[in-house]
């Protein structure tokens, strides 16, 4: 439902790019470019399906709908020789220069190069502790669009939504903000007095819902989705009818040559109003996995993980501190992990009163200020007893649980230690949740015999273009490629925009070498 027809005109043309002559006819009927909540199924095939729609796939569609970043005119990067880089090609948007160029010597706190170069113009040496100012602008050039669907299973935002209610609080900084819209003033506009620097994760929520509206995006997106399966569909080359079908692989390697990897189908469920599911069928040239790793909490995998009073996320152990199951105990919840979940569970658990043993196998523990605070003034030592609200033990891990509520403990040195709780809380990370591709997405990874994890086996991309070096026109971005920070993951959209925008042009000029551009634009 677009009410300006130039709008609607460059969209369509858009399209037209993509489509062989013989679908024209169908686009201009094609229901999933309309600003409307339902999927519906089609049989035109969508440039592009992103799975996932937290910070990685709202970053990704909005370079896909058309904004791109430029060189400010006064801008000056504190790295001379990417400055004079930049400075070549000033006139062309950074989608449009060669990544690999402007990566070159780079270093930052990300194993992807183009994660490490955005980085860095959004935030120039941001690692050295400056908070200088981009040095990029942003244009919107509605040309550049790229059909898109995003799909997610609840409200854009993805898992910050899954955090409302957590007692941690973050330092936003500008790392937490996507592009064209500064987290700071957003957060001063909705807050009377805005003290210090840090936010609730339900703020950041709210911030990446928002930038989805304010930035124009919502036609792209899709909530309540569920998917259940992404295959490759086969064509035939000589097939004249136009219709997708599978090929089994028994018949695929009898006659390979005959067949040529053309479009993947995405099928699913949407749950409407009342909660029914509603199944779904979409067709993509491409898809862009940004579902994050947050699906499936992972597991010690140690004696006595499955009992009842072991629990493995924080509204698990929130509701259990809300119906009063701590009450009056003395003896300490054990926290076992090192990242922002576990910071979490711990100020959890010391505004309730509830006494914490924290086990991590770290030496230290630098996530935030308050839980870094004590643990660095009670440290558990030989010559300690439990006595305070806070014990933490670098350097350990859970050996085991025992069914009358105690744990062991061993450090790196070998000396076990015996302690009775009354819980454990175990958030050492999660997997994500890859179900809906064939061998759960393990084949993608750099070791395909282990499930995706986004630091031992991140999904294994083209360093440039986000293309899964296993799967073409498949691309992955954010936590699946290790990219876990907000401030990182915003390259995988600028080298996934880029790589279809080569090939957006590519199928253009060869669309109208082969005459089907006459009489349509």
């Amino acid at each position: 439902n677009y009410s300006d027809p130039e709008t609607e005109g460059e969209i369509f043309n858009s399209l037209v790019q993509y489509f062989d002559d013989n679908l024209v006819r169908k686009v201009k009927a094609m229901p999933l470019v309309e600003e409307t909540s339902l999927l519906e199924d089609s049989s035109v095939t969508l440039p592009v399906v992103i799975i996932g729609n937290g910070p990685s796939g709202i970053c990704l569609s909005y370079m896909l709908s058309g904004y791109r970043p430029y060189l400010s005119s006064e801008a000056i990067h504190p790295n001379t020789i990417l400055h004079s880089k930049l400075e070549e090609a000033r006139h062309l948007s950074i989608v449009d220069q060669d990544l690999e160029y402007l990566s070159e010597g780079l270093e930052g706190r990300s194993s992807n190069p183009v994660a490490v170069l955005f980085d860095t113009l959004l935030h120039p040496d941001a690692d050295f502790g400056y908070d200088y100012p981009s040095i990029l602008h942003w244009k919107l050039e509605q040309h550049h669009y790229i059909p898109h669907l995003v799909l997610g299973k609840g409200p854009p935002g993805g898992a910050w939504h899954n955090m409302e209610g957590s007692m941690l609080t973050i330092s936003f900084g500008n790392w937490m903000e996507l592009p064209g819209l500064k987290f700071k003033d957003w957060v001063s506009s909705k807050r009377r007095n805005l003290k210090g620097d840090r936010v609730m994760p339900e703020e950041i929520a709210r911030y990446y819902k928002h930038y989805v509206k304010v930035m124009g995006l919502q036609k792209n997106f899709r909530e309540n989705t569920y998917i259940t399966s992404v295959s490759r569909l086969y064509r035939e080359q000589d097939e004249s009818d136009d219709q997708d079908r599978d090929i089994s692989t028994e018949h695929l390697q009898i006659e390979k040559s005959k067949f040529v990897k053309r479009n993947w189908e995405i099928r699913g469920y949407q749950q409407i109003a009342d909660g029914s599911p509603v199944p779904f069928c979409l067709f993509a040239e491409n898809v862009a996995l940004a579902t994050g790793t947050l699906d499936s909490p992972a597991h010690l995998e140690v004696e006595g993980e499955d009992f009842p009073f072991v629990f493995h996320s924080v509204p698990e152990f929130g509701a259990a501190i809300g119906k009063g199951k701590f009450r009056g105990k003395v003896d300490p919840v054990l926290i076992v992990g090192s990242g922002l979940t576990a910071a979490d569970a711990v100020l959890c658990a010391y505004n309730s009163n509830i006494p914490v043993i924290h086990v991590f196998r770290r030496r230290l523990y630098p996530e935030y200020h308050k839980v870094y605070h004590m643990m660095c003034t009670q440290s558990y030592s030989t010559d300690s007893n439990l006595l305070s609200d806070y014990t933490s033990f670098p350097e350990h891990h859970v050996l085991s649980f025992m069914s009358d509520m105690k744990c062991v403990l061993q450090s790196v040195s070998g000396l076990k230690k015996i302690f009775k709780l009354s819980a454990a809380v175990v958030l050492i990370g999660s997997h994500p949740n890859l179900s809906f591709l064939k061998e759960q997405g393990c084949y993608l990874g750099h070791n395909s015999s282990q499930p995706i994890t986004c630091k031992s086996n991140p999904v294994e991309i083209d360093a440039y273009t986000y293309e899964c070096v296993k799967e073409a026109n498949l691309f992955a971005l954010g936590p699946l490629v290790g990219d876990n920070f907000v401030r990182f993951l915003k390259g995988g959209a600028l080298g996934v925009t880029r790589c279809l925008t080569i090939r957006q042009k590519k199928k253009q000029h060869l669309f109208v070498e082969r005459g089907g551009g006459d009489g349509i634009a």
